[in-house]
Order: C-alpha cells, then sequence, then structure tokens
C-alpha cells in the first residue's frame, strides 16, 4: 500500500469523516507492508498485513488464500477504457473481482495508484501502482478522493461508490444490474456509455 492512499482512508465503525493514523512497521520505497491504522475518535486498530489493510469491522474471519492468477491482458486494457485511464496521474478505485485487475493495469499504466477492494487479493504480492484493502459493507474512503470507481461484483455498494467519486470523474457498472442506468440519472448523472450489460456514468463537476 502507498504511504499516500492512507491520507483517504477512513474508520469503517465511525464513518467518512474520520480518518485513519498510520503507524508504519515496516516500510519501503514508499509502501507499507506491515503496520496498523488506528481511530482517533474510537480507538479501533486495523492493521496492514503483506501490504493489504484489513478495513472490516467488525472484524472478520482470516482472509482467504488465493493464488494471484494470471489474467488477460486484454480485460485489463477494457476495464482501464472504461475507468478512463489515459496515464495521468490520478487515484482509480476497483471493487469485487475486477480487482483482480489492477496489478496489470498498473503495470501497463505506472503513473496511476489502484486501491483495489476485495478480500481475495489478501494474498497476492504488493507492488508499485496497487493500494489492497479488504472492506465490509461500508467503504472507509474519503469522500469525493477517487478519479473513477469501477463497480464489478454488483451494484449493492452504488450509494457509496458515489460518495467517493470525484467531481466530473466516472463511474462503472460491470456488469449492471438492471435499471443501473436509471439509478445513475436518478441521482444526476450523465450517462456516457450503456450497452452490453455495461454503464459508464459521470456527476456534474458542480456535484
Amino acid at each position: 500500500m502507498h504511504i499516500l492512499v492512507t491520507d483517504i482512508l477512513t474508520c469503517p465503525r465511525c464513518g467518512p469523516d474520520f480518518g485513519l493514523i498510520l503507524l508504519a512497521d515496516r516500510l519501503e520505497e514508499r509502501r507499507i507492508y506491515e503496520g496498523s491504522l488506528g481511530c482517533t475518535n474510537c480507538r479501533e486498530q486495523y492493521a496492514v498485513h503483506g501490504g493489504l489493510a484489513d478495513l472490516r469491522y467488525p472484524p472478520g474471519p482470516a482472509l482467504p488464500s488465493v493464488a494471484a492468477l494470471e489474467v488477460a491482458e486484454d480485460a485489463a486494457i477494457r476495464l482501464a477504457a472504461l475507468l478512463g485511464i489515459t496515464g495521468s496521474p490520478g487515484r482509480f478505485l476497483i471493487i469485487g473481482s475486477g480487482a483482480a485487475l489492477a496489478p496489470t493495469i498498473a503495470a501497463l499504466v505506472p503513473e496511476v495508484e489502484i486501491l483495489a477492494v476485495d478480500s481475495a487479493l489478501a494474498s497476492f504480492p504488493e507492488q508499485p501502482g496497487v493500494s489492497r484493502v479488504a472492506a465490509g459493507a461500508s467503504l472507509p474512503v474519503a469522500s469525493h478522493s477517487m478519479r473513477a470507481v469501477a463497480l464489478t461484483g454488483g451494484d449493492e455498494r452504488l450509494a457509496e461508490a458515489l460518495r467517493m467519486l470525484a467531481p466530473g470523474g466516472r463511474i462503472v457498472l460491470d456488469p449492471a444490474a438492471p435499471g443501473g442506468a436509471d439509478a445513475l440519472r436518478g441521482a444526476g448523472l450523465q450517462i456516457l456509455l450503456d450497452e452490453e450489460g455495461v454503464v459508464v456514468a459521470s456527476p456534474p463537476l458542480d456535484r
């Protein structure tokens, strides 16, 4: 996990208005391998182990050990295009199974930092450009802090994803549930793409 990402992580117990303080036990080239993140409000402590921050509250069972699978480069390029990743610096968030594509995207576009949220990433190796997080129903990330967000495991976290999206950013539903485009229109977003089960939308700059 990149040390600057900790600036936008928040307490899953207290909510997005409460940031976390880092205590790093092992820090190499601005990446955190071991340590903890603490909330000054509730005093809860969240472990960082192997580069992954476990921000589940209440704490969950041991994270699964899943071997990193080789992914098709064209799938990573496709998701990067949907997110609008062009090479300029920025923070991007991928939630769900598509987070497994984050290492390939980061290798292709080294200027970006991708926050990858999926418990299955616990056994993935730490690498530049990817900050891994395990999270529960609430997403412990500051509001309006993400240039783009991809929901790749269902729309249950749609409200949270919209909260984290910066003005003028981009949200990707892949796959989108029925009515996904209508839900985004109802929230005031402009639909950029709606075809083959994928919806891409953007909020106004003055949201």
